[in-house]
Formats: C-alpha cells, structure tokens, sequence
C-alpha cells in the first residue's frame, strides 16, 4: 500500500467481490479517486477489502450530532454512506433546515444522500415549526443533492387519495426518484394500495410475517436497529432468500450506541447466525447504492475508490476506511475534521408553571399509553385512575405515570396523558426531541418534577435532561432544538451519563430518551400524545383522556 498525503494509489488484501460471490488474494489500484483496476495478486495478507458500509435509512439528528460529526464517528465503523431523512430538522426549521442538513455534510468527504421529507408536519393533529408543500417537494426534487422522497409516513393519506400527498409522490415520479415508505402493520389491500402508489420500501415492518408480504408484494425491506426500535431479531430469517431486496439500517440511533458500532454490528450477527456472508454484505454494501442510485463505489474498475479494510469476515473489525480514495479512518481514528456551522434553532415558548400540569378528575377510568422496549408501537391500556385532591396524579406503585407534550412553538396549554413502564421512582425527564415535530415531552413522578424538567429545556432552548428533588442534568441541543453543537466524543459521554441518571431515577427502558421521543409519533400506532392531545394511530384520531 502506498500513500501521498493520505490519498490511497495501491490496496492489497483479499479482495471481497461480493457480485461474483468471489474472494481473492489481489489489488485494487486507485488513480485520482477512482478504481483503475481490481487484479488478482499474490501477497501474504490475511485482511480483506469489502466496499463501505451503507445505512440504508437514517435520520442524522437523532444522534444528537450535525452531519459533518456524525461523519466523523460513522467512518470508523467503515460507513461510507447514508440514506438520510432530514425531516427532523424539516419539522422545526422547513426548506432551511435541509439545506443546512446538505451544506453542513458537503464540508465532508462522507458521502450523505438527502431525501426531501415528505411529511412536514407529520400529521394535521400536532404543531410542528414548519411546512412543506407539494411546491416545496417539486423545487428539492429538481435538485441532484436530492436523491429520493423521504418516508411517506401519511399512509392514510396514500390509501385514500388524499390530494396533496399523492402531488408529492406524482413529483418523485416526475424526477424518476425513488419513493420512501413507512407503514407500519400495514396489510393485505391497504398495503397493495400504498405499493402501487409507487412507494418501493418500508424500514417500520415488526414481525416476519409483516415483512414476508411486503416483499412478496414488490416492496424492499429494511432490517432496521436502532437505540429505540430493534426488528433485527423478528427480521433477519427473511434475509437469506430474500438478499436482493433486503438492507440494514439504523433509523435512529443515539450518540453513545454510534460510538460503538453501526451497521458493522449487523453483518457479525447476521454472520453468526449462518447467513452466508455474500448475502449479509449484499445488503450492507450494494443494495442501497443500486436502489437509491447512489454515487458510492462498489468495488469495480470505474468505481469510486470507497472501501473499508477489515480484520476478518466474522466480527468485521474496521481496520481502515476510505472515501474517493482518502483515507478517512485508520485502525478506529477518524481523519474527518470538525467543522464551523450557524446554529439555528426555532424556539418560542415561555416557562410554565405547576399548575398548568394539573389535570382535574372526572372520572376513575384512563386511557394509558403502554410503552414497549424497543419498539415503536405502544398499546391502550383502559386503566383505574390515581386521584388526589381532585385531581389525577401519577401512580408510581403501578408504574402509571404523567406525560406531557407542551408546544415550543407558541404558548398554548400543555397536553397531558399517563404512561406506563418508563419505571420512574423520582424525578422526572424531558426532551425537545419528541418526533416528529419536537416539541417537549416529559415524564415524571409528579407536577412539580414535570415542571422543573420542561422548564430547563425551555431555558436552554432546547435539550434532554433529567430533575429530581436534589439533582438536575441537562445536555443542551442548541441546533434546532435537536442537535448538539459538540464533537461526537462529548456528546456522547454527556448523553451516556444521563442515560445513567434517567436509569439511577428508576427507569428499566433500555433507551429510555430514545423511547420517550417517539411518544409523540402519531403515525404509529397505538396511542399516543401530541401537544394537541391524546391520539388513536390506529384510527388516525383523537381520543379521550378519560373514559
């Protein structure tokens, strides 16, 4: 191997030809950031060069870090690529948002490849900071920074013809750019619907059964595993004769977990699982380049010289990563540098007060959003309320606790509901990342603790935190509310000690702030909370608190 300034010229290794089902003792020659050749060559080394990992659906903010830095943590798991929704930001921000989502990547030889989101806001049932329209959709998609229409989350609005959304996807059509889907336990007719439509994957499917019809009926499956949602045990079965329409992805994943691995971890387990490898790489490297027609080498004369050394095909240790022939990552030290950005952000709500968390009772019977572990999906639970004073309280015996989502956007009076199994014993937590449209979500043991906990997000401008009677930790997200300003490294530990703190309070979740976030996620089901009030995601509407 020879380097000049970093830029790679020669790479020898056993040479993963993942299209051939081959693997060679060989060289790959590179010449001004593209593959001249790929021969095979007698050497004595034992590492193997496979193409760069490639996440097939991601929302960058949710790792808390701006592009450039997640770029620099990604590289050293040998991620070259991702297919990014940048509707987070969207949410708060709109057209902005994007393009501070693109400039910010371009600063990096990472290769990001937007979508334009096609949901913003998610749904007409919550407040989000902005609007995207159809005009909007046509004017991203002329773009070539714009590689695909991002989840169609408005799947009622597909299934039924709603105008507006199908403007949307007549536009990626026009642009002969791929559609994104998110139907979460969609089946039978309303399925077939939605694929005709000309939506192509869905990364929400949570049982085997769920993603065995979809791919039958024409659509790509995406094994996703993130800090919140994990299919990958349900999923993985499928991908053994389902390869060529299979490919992992994350979603959404949490600084502290990106720190330690990305979809490398997916190819070991699928590997030790007996899948074949060519198969498992299949999906981790060629699929989402050939799907979403991404520039991204695969490994072939012509190519551009993205490609990762790795230790073995079993626990894919990454040894080196390289990007247009730069080495980008050598032996876990990332070369991408930081880079200066303007932090924007739309935050407009004043403090509150305890009082505005009381809910008085008129009834003895609830409806309770039941959480569920790493996943998504919640339940309705019809539940005995806790009253004190007049008034319904949390029960923290029975692990019933208060949830609020208050508006950042404007001053209106916060939406309340009860939850179960965030495990809280004390204290409180709360977050300005609550999707789709971040507004602050809370939960607490009492009023008085939900109080203090949104009102440090509110000082910050936004943040997760958690409070209790003699502690209060917070990690301020000043980019729109929903992303750090920090390097990978600080943010990380900071987000991995209150994690710890959430779990000292009595949380049991695995990511309990990853899980909170998705509380106010009304496209999936069932119940859930918008700042508007309690919401059915099975029936696309409001429900009563009380019943």
């Amino acid at each position: 191997m020879s380097l000049n300034n970093k830029v790679l010229n020669t790479l020898q290794g056993q040479i993963v030809d993942i299209k051939n089902r081959r693997i060679f003792k060989g060289e790959v020659e590179i010449q001004d950031g593209k593959i001249k050749s790929v021969v095979e060559k007698e050497h004595d080394l034992e590492h193997f060069i496979l193409p760069g990992f490639v996440d097939a659906h991601i929302h960058i903010e949710s790792s808390m870090l701006v592009p450039s830095e997640f770029a620099k943590i990604a590289v050293n798991h040998g991620t070259i690529a991702t297919v990014s929704d940048p509707h987070e930001i969207a949410n708060v921000l709109g057209v902005a948002g994007v393009d501070f989502m693109i400039d910010n990547g371009k600063q990096t030889p990472f290769k990001f490849n937007f979508g334009a989101p096609s949901c913003v806001p998610a749904t007409s049932f919550e407040s989000a900071g902005a609007v995207i329209d159809s005009n909007d959709i046509k004017a991203l998609m002329e773009r070539p920074e714009i590689k695909y229409l991002a989840e169609m989350m408005n799947y009622p609005g597909v299934i039924y013809n709603d105008e507006e959304v199908l403007k949307k996807i007549a536009w990626a059509k026009h642009f002969n750019k791929p559609i994104d889907g998110h139907a979460p336990g969609i089946l039978g007719e309303d399925i077939t619907t939605y694929i005709n439509a000309g939506i192509s994957t869905d990364h929400e499917c949570f049982t085997y059964e769920e993603g065995l019809e979809k791919l039958q009926k024409g659509m790509k499956v995406l094994i996703r595993e993130g800090s919140a949602a994990k299919n990958f045990e349900a999923l993985i079965h499928l991908l053994p004769e389902h390869y060529k329409n299979i490919m992992f992805c994350s979603d959404d994943k949490h600084p502290d977990d990106l720190l330690e691995h990305h979809i490398n971890q997916l190819c070991a387990r699928a590997v030790a699982r007996g899948i074949d490898v060519f198969k498992v790489l299949q999906a981790a490297c060629i699929n989402p380049v050939e799907h979403y027609n991404l520039d991204v080498g695969l490994l072939q004369e012509g190519d551009p010289a993205d490609c990762i050394v790795v230790n073995d095909l079993k626990d894919f240790e990454v040894l080196r990563t390289y990007i247009d022939g730069v080495l980008v990552s050598d032996k876990g030290m990332s070369h991408i540098k930081t880079v200066p950005f303007e932090r924007l952000n739309n935050f407009n709500c004043n403090k509150v007060t305890v009082s505005d968390f009381k809910v008085e009772a008129n009834t003895d019977q609830i409806r309770v959003i039941e959480a569920l572990d790493g996943q998504l999906v919640t339940n309705e639970l019809i539940q005995k309320a806790t009253i004190l004073d007049g008034n319904l309280v949390s029960n923290i015996e029975n692990d019933i606790l208060k949830m609020t989502v208050v508006n950042r956007y404007v001053d209106q009076r916060p939406a309340m509901a009860f939850i179960k199994n965030f495990g809280l014993k004390s204290g409180a937590i709360a977050s300005s990342v609550g999707h789709d449209s971040h507004n602050i979500i809370a939960v607490g043991v009492s009023d008085d603790m939900i109080c203090k906990a949104v009102n440090l997000i509110i000082e910050n401008k936004g943040g997760i935190c958690a409070v209790s009677d003699s502690e209060e930790k917070i990690v301020p997200l000043p980019v729109a509310g929903i992303m750090s300003d920090q390097d990978g490294e600080t943010i990380g530990k900071a987000y991995a000690e209150l994690d710890q703190m959430a779990k000292q309070l009595g949380s049991k979740l695995n990511a309990p702030y990853m899980t909170l976030s998705f509380m106010a996620l009304l496209v999936i089901p069932s119940l859930k909370l918008s700042d508007k009030g309690l919401f059915n995601g099975d029936k696309f509407e409001f429900a009563s608190l009380t019943v």
